[in-house]
């Protein structure tokens, strides 16, 4: 089986030269390197060592010899499950990023420094910095981190959409901890999606990219970042001739979100749907009838959501996108790479085709909430309240083994959810809440999703079992 992977924890850069002479003949990628390589850097992620409590079966061994929960079981065990605290080991891996301000921000991907507690980078001429992370988008697996820094060097970014499939590129990075390695191929495909990311519209080079190239650039004979280094694609794990890189198309709008608002403004056409070839191709694979579309290339659409762009464009179930904004869409990675480049309140015109016959509107594009308002990812202050971990006695009374009290109920979504002090919170979007951390990952994640409501499940000091919506959204 092919596996599809990050290229680890680490980066990759790519240059090439500025002008090809003659066609067919050798091209120069000095030119390309010797811009790329003082921009790209190297990235050193740390995970400290942590506490975690987890659950494991208890045995009538550890049951005879700790029948009171001295070590971890405070409920007994008999033969039921123990709750054990365990000390997860310090974690270290590497990756790269390239430095796209002289003041010290860098791109990189998201999987290079998520869950890092340290961020080390060094130049290639050796400095080091600290870095902190400014945002991270999982969604395009990108992210922005900020050293403190000036007149430092950077690589300009260049249009993806201009590239060409057989256009020289080069990738330079840290394969296998091999600092400061150039690569060299050709686009050899672009909008290809992966499965790995929820929007995606890759570049495929065979440009090496192994283990170590995650974060790095791709650069074409310019010397223009062109895409940043994520995945590839092999039977081993190894390089097999076929990397990946996030396109500029993609991330030049991602990483001027993170550093605005923290996060990204994603616009939503709100469909569904596939490629018109796979969709006729899993019909005939089922052995049933293939409708005339009228086209082989597009957007075959499944489900159009209420309240959406589509929805008032009028766009139906069974109709073909075909182009937006006079560009031709021929497959979902191109639709996603241009409607990732708007923001909700930006206008667009969509082509298609219903029932044959060639459709167009100009509509205004949303965000995943149905409006066009800017969305920030929301803190514990949104609550308008404090809460504290349920004291030892006040679980052993109400008989349970977590939970997170609330106090000083003021103004805020707390109050307007008909939730006041003493009330004990045990579980949000059904994730149980142990730590202060649990809660503030909980409201997080809730404010910038399509419904930022928190359903809460908890109970009053009195033992009462209650449950509550909390909308932390901007329109509550």
């Amino acid at each position: 089986m092919a596996l599809t992977l990050p290229v680890g924890k680490y980066a990759n850069a790519s240059a090439a030269t500025n002008k090809v002479e003659v066609a067919g003949q050798p091209v120069d990628l000095t030119y390309a390197a010797e811009k790329a390589l003082p921009a790209v850097v190297y990235i050193k992620y740390v995970q400290n060592s942590k506490t975690k409590t987890v659950e494991v079966q208890s045995d009538p061994f550890s049951d005879f010899f700790d029948p009171f929960g001295f070590f971890g079981n405070p409920d007994g065990g008999n033969g039921g499950v123990q709750k054990r605290q365990i000390r997860t080991p310090k974690q270290e891996a590497a990756g790269s990023g390239v430095i796209i301000s002289p003041d010290g921000y860098i791109v990189t991907n998201n999987h290079v420094v998520n869950g890092a507690d340290e961020l080390t980078v060094t130049l290639e001429d050796n400095r080091e910095f600290n870095a902190r992370i400014i945002g991270t988008d999982p969604t395009t697996d990108l992210a922005l981190i900020k050293i403190d820094g000036k007149n430092l060097p950077t690589l300009p970014i260049g249009n993806s959409d201009n590239l060409k499939v057989g256009e020289w590129v080069i990738a330079v990075g840290n394969p296998f901890g091999l600092n400061n390695t150039v690569t060299a191929g050709i686009i050899s495909a672009k909008a290809r999606t992966l499965g790995a990311n929820g929007v995606e519209s890759f570049i495929q080079t065979d440009a090496a990219i192994n283990k170590g190239n995650s974060g790095g650039a791709l650069v074409n004979t310019k010397g223009e970042l062109v895409g940043i280094n994520a995945m590839l694609f092999s039977e081993t794990g190894s390089y097999a001739g076929y990397g990946f890189a996030i396109p500029t198309a993609i991330m030049t709008k991602v990483i001027d979100d993170l550093k605005k608002y923290g996060t990204v403004q994603r616009a939503y056409l709100g469909i569904q749907g596939q490629d018109v070839l796979n969709y006729i191709n899993n019909l005939k694979d089922q052995n049933k009838d293939v409708p005339d579309l009228g086209t082989v290339d597009g957007v075959y659409v499944a489900k159009v959501e209420d309240n959406s762009a589509a929805s008032a464009a009028g766009i139906e179930k069974g109709d073909v996108i075909v182009g937006v904004d006079g560009k031709n869409i021929t497959k979902m990675a191109e639709l996603q790479e241009v409607i990732n480049s708007k923001h909700p309140g930006d206008k667009i015109t969509i082509s298609w085709l219903h029932n044959k016959k060639k459709m167009s509107k100009t509509v205004t594009v949303k965000n995943m909430q149905g409006n066009t308002k800017v969305i920030k990812t929301a803190d514990l202050d949104v609550l308008g309240a404090k809460v504290i971990p349920v004291s030892a006695e006040l679980k052993k009374q109400l008989g349970i083994s977590y939970g997170l009290q609330v106090k000083d109920v003021k103004n805020g979504a707390f109050k307007d959810g008909g939730i006041s002090n003493g009330f004990i919170i045990l579980t949000v979007n059904d994730k149980p809440m142990k730590t202060i951390s649990d809660l503030q990952d909980a409201v997080k994640d809730a404010s910038t999703s399509k419904n930022p409501v928190l359903f809460i499940t908890g109970e009053w000091p009195s033992g009462k079992t209650d449950y509550k919506a909390v909308n932390i959204g901007t329109d509550k």
